[in-house]
C-alpha cells in the first residue's frame, strides 16, 4: 500500500511540475514574442489558465495527503482519544459528502462540456471540468484511507488530528528556543573570558 502511495505521490508531483513548467514557458515565451517580435502565441493565455487550474486542483489533493490544509485543532487537541476519533470520523464523513456533491456536479458539467470548445485552444471544456472529477475521486480515496487508519490503527488518531505547526505550538516553542540561545551565548562569552 505504501509503495502504491509513493508512486501516486511521485506522479502527482510530476504532473504539478509539468503544469508549472509548461505554464511558465508559455507565459515567458509569449511576453518575449510580444515585445521583441510584435507577435505572440494566440492560445498561450488560455492554455496557461487551464494549466493553472489543473495545478491548483492537483495541489489540493497533495495538500490533503500531507495534512497541509488549513484547520483549527484547538478544541480537538484537548479531547480524549475516543472523542477525537468520533469528531474525526464525523468531520471526514461531512467532507466525503461534499466531495460526492463535487463529483456529481463535475460529472454533469464534464458531460455537457464535451461538445463545447474553448475559443483559443479548441480543447473541449470537459478538459477543465474534469478537474473536479480527479480531485473528488483523489480526495475521497485519501479520506477513506485516513478513516481506515483512524478506526483500525492504534495511535493513528493523534497523528491524523494534529495540524502542522499550529500557532499555539510556535508560541510555546519560541520562549524555549530563546532561552536555549541565551544559554548558548552565555557559555560562549564565559569560554571567551567573560564580558569586559
Amino acid at each position: 500500500m505504501k509503495r502504491i502511495g509513493a508512486v501516486l505521490e511521485k506522479a502527482l508531483n510530476a504532473l504539478m511540475a509539468f503544469c508549472l513548467a509548461f505554464m511558465s514557458i508559455l507565459v515567458f515565451g509569449n511576453v518575449v514574442l510580444r515585445y521583441a517580435f510584435n507577435s505572440g502565441i494566440t492560445w498561450s493565455e488560455e492554455m496557461s489558465r487551464f494549466l493553472f487550474i489543473w495545478m491548483s486542483f492537483l495541489g489540493a489533493v497533495g495538500a490533503l495527503k500531507d495534512h497541509d490544509h488549513l484547520g483549527v485543532d484547538t478544541l480537538v487537541r484537548k479531547l480524549p482519544t475516543g472523542a477525537k476519533r468520533v469528531v474525526f470520523v464525523i468531520s471526514n464523513a461531512i467532507v466525503l459528502y461534499v466531495l460526492y456533491l463535487l463529483l456529481d456536479g463535475s460529472w454533469k458539467m464534464t458531460m455537457s462540456g464535451l461538445e463545447s470548445k474553448a475559443p483559443a485552444t479548441g480543447l473541449p471544456m470537459a478538459f477543465i471540468y474534469g478537474t473536479g472529477l480527479v480531485v473528488s475521486i483523489g480526495m475521497s480515496l485519501i479520506i477513506l484511507y485516513h478513516l481506515y487508519q483512524a478506526l483500525f490503527r492504534p495511535g493513528a488518531i493523534e497523528e491524523l488530528t494534529r495540524m502542522k505547526e499550529s500557532e499555539e505550538e510556535i508560541m510555546t516553542a519560541a520562549p524555549v528556543e530563546h532561552e536555549a540561545a541565551e544559554w548558548a551565548h552565555g557559555r560562549t562569552q564565559g569560554a571567551a573570558g567573560g564580558e569586559r
